[in-house]
């Protein structure tokens, strides 16, 4: 029976030892994901933006209409000729993380 027991408390132990380390998978999991989010959220307002420049319109408003609020303020949208070019930091508690995480999406449109 004390066999059984220094068993059981390995276990306890092993499982102590583990959870850290998949608390730390899980978290990386769910930033991946916020990262591939990120990145078609950009390819959506890039290509909204080269739309609304085709179109006569100011393209930097239309690409930033085209995200959700949460990135107003995460986001950078620049206009070079017939490019649109947006560049988004992705969701992240750790903002450190998310900096090194930014992705950049571009849609162009030919001059009339």
């Amino acid at each position: 029976m004390a066999d059984r027991g220094s068993q059981s408390g390995q276990s306890t132990v092993e499982l102590v030892a583990a959870l850290p380390a998949l608390l730390l998978a899980g978290l990386l999991a769910l930033q991946l994901f916020a990262t591939g989010y990120a990145l078609t959220l950009a390819d959506g307002a890039a290509e909204a933006g080269a739309l609304a420049l085709a179109s006569g319109q100011p393209a930097a408003s239309a690409a930033r209409d085209a995200l959700p609020g949460w990135a107003g303020d995460d986001v950078e949208v620049t206009v070079r000729g017939g490019r649109v070019t947006v560049r988004l930091r992705p969701p992240s508690a750790l903002p450190a993380v998310a900096e090194r995480l930014v992705v950049t999406s571009s849609a162009a449109v030919r001059p009339k």
